[in-house]
């Protein structure tokens, strides 16, 4: 591999001035759009020897054929420069998003003569000011319904509003009170408009000011003894409070925010925006991120910002924008949102208080949200069947690999080393088919991976050998009375988590096995990479690609199977020698653990704390403190 790329810049060509820069390829597609305060430096970075390059970042840079910039005066020119390219291109490379699309929205058409209230899912409609998302299109109707009690703007079509202004006559919905336009013949333009603005303004946040003018319209009312319209005033009061409950005041009521939340792995990302306006949470907007190129957390948050606010109107611009990590250029970044919205905007990390709460569950509904992107993405059956033939092709497979197996291994510092196997079959995991092992003496990850598979693959000849005296479809006697093999079927592939050396301690095991045949790969987890035996290089597959997500899925669920094992295990391992101190029951053992909370606060606990637990005398608490203290070379520790 060539150690420089040809299209490299000469020294001292490439500004130190603030800017942007694009990667194209030979046909002078663009690549990759990035920016930076110093184009020399960040620049430097891309045309560093290539193998001290991150996979991802040698494969754009070795796909593109020449790199151009342009200087620009400030920082923030640059980041609004940055942003207009990367909508108008859309570089591959680039971050991608994916907006949920599946949430319905409030709008009001200002834009129209007179502006009416719907329920959409169109985010492109001209002019209108948008209210949401909503979890569930009732919601929003339900919303309208009580709305439209206190400020009565139009609902109806715009056909039947023309029809109306035509004819003179009001529109249906206005005839039975579900329509408060112009065609209701109740009001003018003018003073339609007029409660627009007002409903608006509401639904914006202003909330006090409606209800206090309300109450003091149905005391005055009441003080005249016009009870009549003290009982309109009060239903008006009683609707908006309807919609006002079903938003709870998570902040004060003076605060207006957008709050952040990320969830990210190596791949993808998912992204929660929480609109908080008068203290409530006005709506939520749901997005998800395939990363092409490694991104850090900052720079992930910047981009989503120039998203967020690229195209914004001044008023959707909130005073305060929350997010989980502060960008690099996070004081242009408010410089460039205070030019937009034409008021001062301050970007924070929630630290405490109602707002760190706030962040907290924002950032749960995000990872929810990428667990949840993620199993769509792999029990699609058409996802499935292109990871199964994408990995076929990159692996250079004869055939789809039906059956993969992944192990992975677990120790902790060394000791109480476990393995597990899950099993995917027809890219869905399967279960009941899931195994674990136990390594007793091992020198080190590569020996720990070399014996388990050892010894998974010795069942194979044994069990197919023991499938055919149970299976009904083989010639000969069937011997009922057998149980089905532990493993019931040979894989196509084996996946280790793991890189190159794991890889060829699984190698050896096939060999020493008998059974070269089956495939085999690993997966390195910090950079992505799927490494084959004797490879020298690996096989990098592209970020949005359905296999990758397959065998990232193997991976993570592998691991986490191994982790509960381990914890159990360790559970055993307590549980065990506390079972040998006389007068220590099953149930005094519980309590124990329970109390302390992890087994580690127990073994450092004197005599004199561990007789605080009720039915725990002196004699007893000193004899588990000896028990403990001889057993703790042998007993791992952790919680």
């Amino acid at each position: 591999m060539a150690s420089a790329l040809p299209y490299k810049p000469k020294p001292g060509e490439i500004p130190t001035d603030p800017g942007v820069y694009r990667f194209l390829d030979a046909d002078g597609r663009i690549l990759y759009v990035g920016k930076a305060k110093n184009l020399r430096a960040r620049l430097s970075n891309y045309f560093a020897p290539l193998h001290t390059l991150h996979e991802r970042t040698r494969r754009m840079v070795t796909t593109a054929a020449k790199v151009e910039w342009t200087v620009v005066k400030t920082d923030i020119d640059s980041l609004q420069l940055e942003y207009t390219w990367i909508q108008e291109y859309s570089p591959p490379f680039n971050v991608r998003y994916k907006d949920d699309k599946s949430y319905p929205y409030m709008a009001v058409t200002l834009a129209d003569e007179a502006p009416r209230v719907i329920v959409t899912r169109n985010r492109r409609i001209r002019g209108a000011k948008y209210f949401g998302p909503y979890p569930k299109v009732w919601a929003v109707h339900d919303t309208i319904d009580q709305l439209i009690k206190v400020f009565p703007i139009r609902t109806c079509s715009d056909s039947s509003y023309k029809k109306a202004m035509a004819s003179g006559r009001p529109c249906f919905p206005g005839q039975i009170g579900r329509c408060g336009g112009p065609c209701s013949m109740k009001v003018t333009i003018e003073e339609h408009r007029a409660i627009v603005d007002d409903f608006v303004s509401f639904m914006s946040g202003s909330d006090k000011r409606f209800t206090k003018r309300l109450e003091a319209r149905m005391r005055e009312a009441a003080a005249a003894m016009d009870y009549e319209a003290a009982a309109s005033y009060r239903d008006k009061l009683q609707a908006l409070d309807a919609v006002l409950n079903r938003s709870a005041l998570v902040l004060s009521e003076d605060t207006d925010a957008d709050l952040f939340g990320v969830a990210e792995d190596e791949l993808s990302a998912a992204v929660q925006h929480f609109v908080v306006r008068g203290g409530r949470v006005r709506g939520v907007r749901a997005t998800t991120i395939d990363k092409e190129l490694d991104i850090s957390g900052p720079d992930l948050v910047d981009q989503i910002l120039q998203r967020a606010y690229g195209a914004a109107s001044a008023e959707d611009i909130p005073r305060q924008v929350l997010v989980p990590t502060l960008p690099d250029d996070s004081a242009e970044l408010e410089q460039w949102l205070q030019s937009r919205r034409g008021k001062k905007v301050t970007v924070q990390i929630a630290q405490r208080g109602q707002k760190a709460d706030l962040m907290r569950t924002a950032t749960l509904n995000a990872q929810q949200a990428l667990m949840l992107h993620k199993t769509r993405r792999t029990s699609d059956y058409t996802a499935r069947t292109k990871a199964l033939t994408d990995l076929q092709e990159a692996l250079g497979m004869t055939e789809a690999p039906l059956r993969i197996e992944c192990f992975d291994i677990s120790h902790l510092g060394g000791t109480g080393v476990v393995a597990s196997m899950v099993v995917f079959e027809d890219g869905l995991p399967r279960k009941d088919q899931y195994r674990s092992f136990s390594v007793v003496e091992t020198t080190d990850d590569t020996d720990s991976m070399y014996q388990v598979l050892t010894r998974r693959l010795a069942h194979i000849d044994r069990d197919e050998a023991e499938q055919e005296k149970i299976d009904p479809m083989a010639d000969g006697e069937v011997d009922a009375t057998r149980k089905r093999p532990r493993f019931a079927y040979r894989p196509q592939l084996l996946l280790v988590d793991g890189g190159q050396p794991q890889v060829q301690a699984a190698a050896r095991a096939l060999r020493d096995a008998g059974h070269e045949e089956i495939a085999l790969c690993g997966i390195a987890k910090r950079l992505e990479e799927v490494w084959l035996p004797d490879d020298d290089f690996p096989v990098i597959l592209p970020r949005s690609s359905e296999a990758l997500y397959l065998l990232q899925r193997l991976r993570d669920e592998a691991h986490r199977f191994a982790i509960t094992h381990q914890r159990k295990k360790r559970g055993r391992d307590i549980t065990t020698v506390l079972a040998e101190v006389p007068g220590l029951g099953a149930t005094r053992i519980k309590a124990l653990l329970r109390h302390f909370g992890s087994v580690s606060r127990l073994k450092q606990a004197t005599p004199e704390e561990i007789q605080e637990l009720p039915g725990i005398g002196p004699r007893l608490a000193a004899t588990i403190h000896a028990h403990l203290a001889a057993g703790s070379d042998a007993v791992p520790s952790g919680g």
